[in-house]
C-alpha cells in the first residue's frame, strides 16, 4: 500500500462509518417509536389478524439490550413530547 492509498482508504472508512452511524440513528428512531406505539396499544382493540405481527415486534423490542433500548427512547422523546403537546391544544 502506497502512501497516497492510506488517506483514501481512511477517508473512505471514515464515510463509511459516519453512514452508518446515520442509519443507526435511523433504526434507533423507528425502535423508539415501535416502542412507545406497543407500550401505549390498547391489545384488546387489535384485529386478530394482527395478533401475530404484534407479537413479534413486542418479543422484538423485549430482546434488545437495555442501552439500545435507552438510547432509542431517548431519541424519539422529543417527537413524542411534541405530537402530545399538539394533540393537548387541539382539544
Amino acid at each position: 500500500m502506497t502512501t497516497e492509498q492510506k488517506p483514501e482508504d481512511i477517508q473512505m472508512l471514515r464515510a463509511e462509518i459516519e453512514m452508518l452511524m446515520s442509519e443507526r440513528q435511523s433504526l434507533l428512531r423507528a425502535t423508539g417509536a415501535a416502542a412507545v406505539f406497543v407500550a401505549n396499544l390498547d391489545s384488546e382493540s387489535l384485529p386478530e389478524s394482527t395478533y401475530a405481527v404484534a407479537d413479534i415486534l413486542a418479543h422484538t423490542l423485549n430482546e434488545l439490550p437495555e442501552d439500545t433500548l435507552r438510547d432509542a427512547l431517548e431519541l424519539i422523546r422529543p417527537t413524542v413530547d411534541a405530537a402530545k403537546s399538539e394533540e393537548v391544544k387541539e382539544a
